[in-house]
């Protein structure tokens, strides 16, 4: 019986330190972090998916810039081929490869918008609008999910980097997460600019 209780006294201890140590409020922001990570690459991978029926819809244009619509296509390809893991968000190298693939992806984009300015059968294809306004919604769920993300990873960030709970961080190994820069916020990772109520085409 004394046994018994010692042992229960000594996971009672156990357990209010882990308590005032973050034990637990790592396990919770890791598992927040995770989950606005998840929405990130959900929508990203959206935004792929998209961009295949894009794609499909601007090759019915016989005389379309063949360059422009290619670099699309490399560069989705390009994008989707990087695995992304949990392991990416303390990958300091991986994180920048997704960031700088969605961040070309986003750039071709652009130009390819740009460049249907110029052609006004594509642009009166009712198709390729629907799928215009349909990239514009997921661009703006990629920059909600992306906000959601940077949220989380600063709240799980300042929690590894304060003490006393850094202590807990280095004893268990909790690296701090990658998060997007002020720069990829600027640049990078910048929704292309698709305004599809007030383009004009090129030259007026």
């Amino acid at each position: 019986m004394t046994n018994r209780l010692t042992r229960f006294l000594a996971l009672l201890v156990l357990a209010a330190t882990l308590a005032g140590c973050g034990f637990n409020d790592f396990q919770r922001l890791d598992e927040q972090t995770q989950s606005a990570w998840s929405e990130v690459v959900n929508q990203y991978q959206r935004r792929a998916d998209l961009i295949d029926n894009l794609v499909a819809t601007v090759k019915g244009e016989t005389d379309f810039e063949r360059g422009t619509l290619n670099d699309v296509i490399n560069a989705r390809a390009r994008a989707t081929s990087i695995q992304v893991t949990p392991e990416t968000l303390e990958n300091p190298q991986a994180f920048q490869q997704f960031q700088e693939a969605q961040g070309e992806l986003s750039s071709a984009l652009s130009r390819l918008m740009v460049t249907v300015e110029r052609y006004p059968d594509l642009k009166a294809n009712q198709a390729f609008a629907d799928l215009r306004v349909a990239l514009e919604g997921t661009e703006n769920r990629i920059a909600v999910a992306r906000g959601h993300y940077i949220d989380a990873v600063r709240e799980y960030n300042v929690l590894a980097r304060s003490f006393p709970t850094n202590l807990t961080a280095m004893v268990l190994r909790y690296k701090p997460k990658q998060n997007f820069r002020v720069a990829d916020e600027a640049g990078i990772a910048r929704p292309p600019q698709v305004d599809f109520g007030t383009s004009q085409p090129a030259g007026r």
